[in-house]
């Protein structure tokens, strides 16, 4: 029986725990700070990542700080388009990356090229399931079925500010995984965090078998080491995108680098 992309995905969160372990899920943004070069990046990392969340850029990216915001007005300067990151995604299964990948997208370009084609065009591509972050459940339902119907996982979202019926309403549906905010704000690395995370991933798992990964504001390895002891998946974004931006040649390799570092961190625990 041929798998889906939230059976990867699942597939996925369960071989890490079987490890005793978070999943490692890396954000890049496409087409920074070329579309050569991210290709590189993420062929690069997919190695040492559990999934992959990989960034469709968009003019208005509401849920991102200044590191994020920065590289997807790099890459839509550079010309990127919804196609082009689909095919991006095409050649990472061409060079054999198998890691299950989850695009992060606004929904305005979604609809600007359809959602029914979207999703087509994306399982041909080889993606797995979609973060959307500016898309609540009250109105996903058709999205939300869409993807489903194609066997794929679209990604619901719960912050520390939802009350009991967000999370009742989320839980019930969620498919892949559910992704936990960590902070009430938009992303980027942050010194520490917050201390009362364990009780938050708690309330939520209380309600549901769905693995739970945490991201915005995750930074080091300590922190990943820290969020990995309470939530099935670490998400880490604009900490790698510094790693990155710190050096002028080889940034693939200080990708790794990070990402490794990342890795040994969760290991850790």
């Amino acid at each position: 029986m041929t798998k889906t992309g939230t059976d990867r995905i699942t597939a996925a969160f369960t071989q890490a725990h079987q490890t005793q372990t978070a999943a490692l899920m890396p954000y890049f943004t496409l087409g920074y700070p070329d579309a050569e070069t991210s290709l590189e990046i993420i062929e690069a990392i997919a190695t040492y990542s559990d999934l992959l969340e990989l960034g469709v850029p968009f003019s208005d990216p509401l849920a991102d700080g200044p590191t994020v915001q920065h590289s997807t007005q790099v890459s839509l300067e550079n010309g990127t388009t919804t196609a082009g990151c689909l095919e991006i995604v095409r050649k990472l299964r061409q060079r054999g990356v198998q890691t299950p990948i989850m695009l992060m997208g606004y929904v305005n370009p979604i609809l600007a090229y359809g959602e029914a084609e979207y999703v087509h065009d994306a399982v041909e591509a080889g993606v797995d399931g979609f973060i959307v972050p500016d898309l609540p459940p009250e109105e996903a339902e058709s999205l939300d079925s869409k993807t489903a119907e194609a066997g794929l996982a679209l990604i619901p979202f719960l912050a520390p500010t939802s009350n009991a019926r967000r999370i009742d309403l989320v839980t019930a549906q969620a498919r892949g995984f559910i992704y936990l905010v960590s902070v009430t704000g938009v992303t980027g690395a942050r010194s520490q965090v917050r201390t009362d995370l364990a009780g938050f991933v708690n309330q939520v798992r209380r309600k549901t078998a769905v693995p739970l990964a945490v991201g915005f504001g995750i930074s080091n390895p300590a922190q990943a080491a820290e969020v990995g002891q309470v939530a099935d998946g670490v998400i880490v974004g604009s900490a790698l995108i510094n790693a990155t931006n710190a050096v002028e040649a080889n940034k693939a390799e200080a990708a790794v680098r990070f990402v490794k570092s990342l890795r040994e961190g969760l290991s850790k625990n």
